[in-house]
């Protein structure tokens, strides 16, 4: 079974998080991942994840939902011109990871789980499982990998820029399933874009920047993967860093186009009516106040909550009011600061709660529906 070493933050740092170029499919010059098939006649074996579901909610912080509010560069640290920490306007969105508190071994542990991961699919048949535990087992074996060799190269201000053995790493085959070697293009693009015909799937895949859609505080897995990329794609497609609008123009993010040959052959038509189907109120607006279509939305800076940087400047913290002896970053101090301004703000303008139906029959649901599967 799957391990990952116990990751735990001292009290006071949980204390201060508490507050409120175009992707192609080439698999079909890559016959070797036709073994990932889906069988169609799964099993109901099943996959525990719950130790990297307690990882990830130790070390992933939510930003809260976007505001449509891009946030104004920072001023530079005290006695300082240089620039540390985040200054993307889109820092107030999406999840962080917070690599920087991470020691040697916890970032150790990453490789051992996600060799242990790859070490599961020589013990049970991947492809026999259920199309949503296959998709589980695909995305967290995914973003394992990437938090791994993420974890390794910080400080790093954007993820893409760490090679591995001289190949970027989102094409460096560095992950081995069944004898096959594998990069993280590779599970998005060979195996589950290839598989799994709803575009929502592209939101599971975390890469790690601030532009990209959100890593979850939960593990995927069969019963909750509809659920997560559901919650991801609303997150995603309602925030400044997904839709825009631009004069009589809709503005996306870069992901999009990634993803075109695979779910969005008719880019304007396809892109816009995917959106519609997550889209609020508001986005629901930009989409008919616009016509044509710009995939140029995008931010690579790394999605920590310390722009990839090691400050040298610290500041004591405060919980409740008290003093605690565990020293952060100025500018990390300032983000969470603005994030807590953020929350009181959707507080007093109540935007608080959510309601999320799950494995639910909807009227004209065809009879033999397997509802809450990724199709």
């Amino acid at each position: 079974m799957p391990r990952l070493q116990a990751l735990t933050l001292s009290a006071a740092a949980l204390a201060l998080l508490a507050v409120p170029a175009a992707g192609q499919d080439t698999s079909a010059g890559d016959p070797q991942f036709a073994t990932f098939t889906p069988s169609s006649t799964p099993n109901n074996d099943k996959i525990d994840y719950s130790i990297w579901d307690e990882a990830m909610k130790n070390l992933v912080i939510s930003m809260g939902p976007s505001l449509r509010q891009g946030a104004g560069r920072p001023d530079p640290g005290f006695g300082t011109r240089r620039q540390y920490g985040h200054v993307s306007r889109y820092r107030l969105e999406g999840t962080r990871l917070m690599f920087s508190f991470l020691d040697a071994d916890v970032k150790a542990s990453f490789t051992e789980y996600r060799k242990d991961l790859e070490a599961t699919a020589d013990k049970i048949d991947i492809q026999a499982l259920s199309r949503n535990e296959q998709l589980a087992y695909w995305i967290n074996l995914h973003n394992v990998a990437i938090i791994e060799q993420i974890s390794n190269a910080w400080p790093i201000r954007q993820p893409r820029e760490i090679e591995i053995d001289g190949v970027r790493l989102d094409d460096a085959k560095f992950i081995t399933v069944e004898g096959i070697r594998m990069s993280p293009r590779d599970i998005r693009e060979k195996i589950v874009y290839k598989y799994w015909k709803d575009p929502k799937v592209i939101y599971g895949f975390w890469r790690g920047e601030i532009g990209g859609p959100s890593i979850q505080r939960e593990a995927y897995n069969a019963d909750n993967v509809a659920r997560l990329l559901d919650k991801s794609a609303r997150d995603f497609v309602n925030s400044l860093r997904g839709t825009q609008k631009s004069g009589k123009t809709l503005q996306v993010s870069e992901y999009f186009s990634e993803a075109a040959p695979f779910y969005f052959p008719d880019f304007e038509a396809d892109v816009r009516a995917h959106i519609a189907q997550f889209a609020d109120a508001e986005t629901a607006a930009i989409l008919d106040a616009t016509s044509g279509i710009e995939p140029v939305i995008k931010e690579h800076d790394i999605a920590d909550l310390a722009g990839g940087v090691r400050e040298p400047t610290y500041q004591n913290i405060t919980s409740d009011g008290v003093s605690q002896s565990f020293r952060i970053p100025q500018s990390m101090g300032r983000l969470l600061a603005q994030r807590e301004q953020k929350f009181q703000k959707i507080i007093r303008e109540g935007r608080t709660g959510t309601v999320t139906f799950s494995n639910i029959r909807l009227p004209g649901d065809p009879e033999d529906k397997d509802t809450g599967e990724v199709e």
